[in-house]
């Protein structure tokens, strides 16, 4: 993994500013400075310190399930945000991040953990990792020719959409499964057929399921089993 990405997954900071510490030598590894962001780390195996406190290691490894209401801007602090997440960790909660984001209007499942090294996996476009999501559309009933437009894949103005897999569920809803996670992916594609989201719920990512009786606002732990599971979907033992 690359160290200015692992310092990113880690939570320790943005990609930019990540890269700013390296360069600016504030960063060790096995306890000989490293100056490019690029360098090739195993978090595994090597000692990786910023400005002499070490990443990672210190704590045991946690994972929770958090069912993010609307409304809630997926990140840790901001300024500009009404709500944020930390808002609903319970005290005594060891240090935690979310994996990947959730648009604030979208509401759904997400995943809390300290775990760099399945962070990482979970995210990078090239494990493919996907992400279900039931989506409620404005208007009336969906067309077959709207449902086949959608499985067909669309071009948006940053690429192409190109879902896993989209299926009609209900007169307004869709079932809808992707391995990217473009900005608003969804969203776009919906307003190209036409239609507006009304909700957007993810319900999945890669094995995990947003239990039915998790409410908007909940958190639970993983138990040890699904963290197993998690972790081999994604080539880690």
């Amino acid at each position: 993994m690359r160290l200015n990405k692992y310092l990113q997954s880690s939570g320790v900071a943005s990609r930019r500013k990540a890269d700013e510490l390296i360069k600016n030598g504030q960063v060790t590894v096995n306890g000989e400075v490293v100056r490019e962001p690029w360098h090739e780390v195993d978090p595994s195996r090597d000692a990786i310190a910023v400005r002499g406190k070490k990443v990672g290691g210190g704590e045991p490894l946690v994972y929770f399930l958090f069912y993010k209401p609307r409304g809630v801007t997926s990140t840790l602090s901001d300024r500009h945000a009404g709500k944020t997440l930390v808002e609903y960790f319970p005290d005594g909660i060891p240090r935690i991040y979310p994996v990947g984001r959730l648009d604030r209007d979208s509401e759904g499942l997400m995943l809390l953990t300290n775990d760099g090294d399945l962070s990482y996996r979970l995210t990078h476009p090239k494990y493919e990792v996907v992400k279900t999501y039931r989506v409620t559309v404005s208007g009336g009933p969906l067309t077959k020719e709207e449902v086949e437009g959608l499985r067909s894949g669309l071009v948006l103005d940053d690429g192409p959409f190109r879902p896993k897999k989209v299926e009609k569920i209900g007169p307004r809803e869709l079932l809808v499964v992707i391995s990217e996670g473009r900005k608003r992916e969804i969203r776009r594609a919906i307003k190209h057929i036409g239609r507006r989201v009304e909700r957007l719920v993810r319900i999945g990512i890669g094995p995990l399921i947003l239990p039915e009786d998790l409410k908007p606002g909940e958190m639970r732990p993983l138990d040890e089993e699904t963290v197993k599971k998690l972790r081999r979907s994604v080539g880690l033992t």
